[in-house]
């Protein structure tokens, strides 16, 4: 299976650093992000993968070379005008005739790969999504009613959503819903397969997720013991 970086981002929730770095190449402990999650990536059998670039592209090209280090070859895009999160497929259409894993390259986890593909392909529809339970705390009051009468009441409650991992197995028929040369999110893909009656799945995962384009989940990241043999050991001790 093929996999395809989404690296044109410009970082803004990571800003001053990644205005000096792009994103992927933020370090974690000593490694850049980008370089935990080609391995990752090695390690779980994939050998070709396509990295789209934009912002401070020429950085991460200098950094990753053509992938020979990891075991991996490594072809780039670059995005004359941002494309958003989907877009970027468009420029490796043609590359990308099977089953294939898209991903954001701020994405740190454990995510066992060939599950996952196993389970998109047991699946009908072109897209299944990775996805991962995050607690969100309010910062509001949060009132239920009928006929505006106040049935229950909780102060900033914490609560629990399933979210996107930045994470996707998908097929070529994908490109159906995506247009050529304009901008394209992720969002307006959900939205034109859903308004098409075009199955989208997901897949449950219970293990480790960071999103290291968020300051918190960047931090806690600088706590785990990152290695060549697994996504992550246990959070160092302190």
């Amino acid at each position: 299976m093929k996999a395809v970086i989404q690296c044109g981002g410009k970082g803004t929730r990571l800003r001053p650093y990644t205005a000096v770095l792009p994103k992927p190449l933020m370090p974690i402990g000593s490694r850049p992000v980008l370089e935990l999650l080609l391995k990752w990536l090695r390690r779980n059998g994939i050998r070709e993968v396509f990295v789209t670039t934009g912002y401070l592209g020429h950085l991460i090209r200098s950094f990753c070379g053509n992938g020979e280090q990891w075991n991996l070859k490594i072809v780039y895009t670059e995005e004359i005008e941002p494309l958003g999160t989907i877009g970027p497929l468009t420029l490796v259409r043609e590359h990308l005739d099977d089953t294939f894993l898209v991903l954001n390259g701020d994405v740190l986890t454990d995510l066992n790969l060939s599950q996952f593909a196993h389970f998109h392909r047991r699946q009908p529809g072109p897209v299944t999504i990775a996805t991962a339970v995050r607690t969100i705390k309010m910062d509001f009051g949060v009132i239920e009613e009928v006929d505006n009468t106040v049935v229950e009441f909780r102060e900033k409650p914490s609560l629990p959503h399933l979210v996107s991992m930045g994470l996707y197995c998908m097929d070529p028929e994908v490109f159906e819903f995506i247009p050529d040369g304009v901008p394209f999110g992720f969002d307006d893909l959900m939205l034109q397969m859903l308004e098409n009656g075009t199955s989208v799945h997901v897949f449950k995962h219970h293990g480790l997720w960071l999103d290291i384009g968020r300051v918190e989940d960047f931090h806690r990241a600088q706590d785990v013991a990152w290695d060549d043999q697994s996504a992550a050991a246990e959070p160092k001790a302190a």
